[in-house]
């Protein structure tokens, strides 16, 4: 059965951010607990974010986000959020602020640890509608979590797993492209390779659900179109507002599944938190954009060569190298070795990958020896 849902109210321009305090009234958020991180509080957008809410409106803050969001990190903020008695979240910042956020709404408010609601121990059925509301506000262009249905948190286990649900979509996304124009370069490069491999990997996902499939390759096209100037051209509003669409609609086709590139950049960022996963994102779509081509959803319906018509290139041939070229003129790493992978590492890796939840919504199901080969060729 095919499953078609839009659910989160997004509020998308230059100067969004200003809608804050009528949208915290909206949803019934009196006391919320903001969640961020210090760079994102040190560039002084935690300033702005006050100055738009309501006077009478009571603010906790909790700005200890890591790189990559713990279980740790999530029992911390729920202390915040309860000491504070909050009533609702603002999630302000990239996607680890924002799966953060959406960690401490379910947990903050449903009995059981963390990985009781991870989907890959069952954890979907046992998320209600007592999760807290979240209103998401990005600050980068990459992941898309304001409008997504998933977190990707890691356990104190070591695994990094998605807290999947309809009830933990942000009611409202606040997307202000203004709040990204401080991202620097490299973050911007890596961070929209993040966008563009969500958009090539929910197209190609085999579930029907053509909505979605338009929202990816639009999403696909925009990206493609304004990655290098949002990097090279900090201050560029057209190049901005572009890329932060694309991220959105990244996400809003993420109700298709992605595949087997977040299923080893999942298993490996578990592995190694300090690496970024739309780095990795952009390290393996070549290799799995190549395992995917003989898939039969694949080949019957075109899917290449219409990537390639969004990419603005002649045929689906080109579209693994033109990955590749972009990653490398972007000035992100372009191998695994390059960022301290090595193959003593793989077999922890490919564990991971099985048992990830976007390895099922590949159109080619991968089995340990091909992930073995994916990470071969992404060295």
């Amino acid at each position: 059965m095919a499953l078609i849902n839009y659910i989160t109210q997004i509020q998308f321009e230059f100067g969004a951010i200003g809608l804050l305090g009528q949208q915290c009234e909206r949803v019934g958020i009196r006391r919320p607990l903001i969640v961020t991180d210090r760079g994102v509080k040190a560039a002084g957008i935690i300033d702005t974010v006050l100055n738009a809410l309501e006077p009478a409106v009571t603010v906790a803050v909790y700005d200890r986000t890591p790189p990559n969001p713990n279980e740790a990190a999530v029992r911390e903020a729920v202390g915040a959020y309860k000491a504070g008695d909050c009533d609702g979240i603002v999630a302000v910042g990239g996607g680890s602020s924002i799966d953060l956020a959406k960690g401490v709404a379910v947990c903050a408010t449903h009995h059981g640890p963390l990985r009781s609601f991870a989907v890959i121990e069952g954890g979907a059925d046992r998320i209600t509608s007592r999760t807290a509301p979240v209103i998401a506000v990005p600050t980068t262009a990459g992941t898309g979590s304001e409008v997504g249905r998933g977190a990707i948190l890691i356990l104190d286990d070591g695994r990094k797993v998605g807290v999947i649900s309809p009830f933990v979509v942000p009611k409202v996304a606040i997307c202000d492209p203004a709040l990204t124009m401080g991202l620097p370069p490299m973050l911007t490069a890596a961070t929209g390779m993040d966008a563009i491999a969500h958009c090539i990997e929910t197209f190609l996902s085999p579930a029907f659900n053509p909505p979605a499939d338009g929202i990816a390759l639009d999403g696909l096209r925009r990206a493609w179109r304004h990655i290098e100037r949002a990097t090279r051209q900090p201050d560029d509003r057209d190049a901005r507002l572009n890329m932060m669409s694309a991220s959105m609609q990244g996400a809003l086709a993420f109700q298709k599944g992605l595949g087997c590139v977040h299923s080893l950049s999942h298993s490996l960022g578990g592995i190694d938190p300090r690496l970024h996963h739309g780095t990795l994102n952009a390290i393996f779509l070549p290799a799995v954009i190549a395992f995917n081509q003989s898939a039969a959803s694949v080949r019957e319906d075109d899917k290449l060569n219409r990537l390639a018509q969004a990419m603005g290139l002649a045929s689906g041939a080109e579209v693994g190298s033109s990955l590749r070229a972009m990653t490398e003129r972007l000035g992100l790493p372009t191998g695994l070795a390059t960022v301290g992978v090595t193959r003593a590492m793989f077999p922890d890796i490919v564990r991971g990958a099985l048992k990830d939840h976007s390895h099922r919504t590949n159109p080619r199901i991968a089995a340990d020896t091909d992930y073995e080969a994916m990470l071969e060729e992404s060295m």
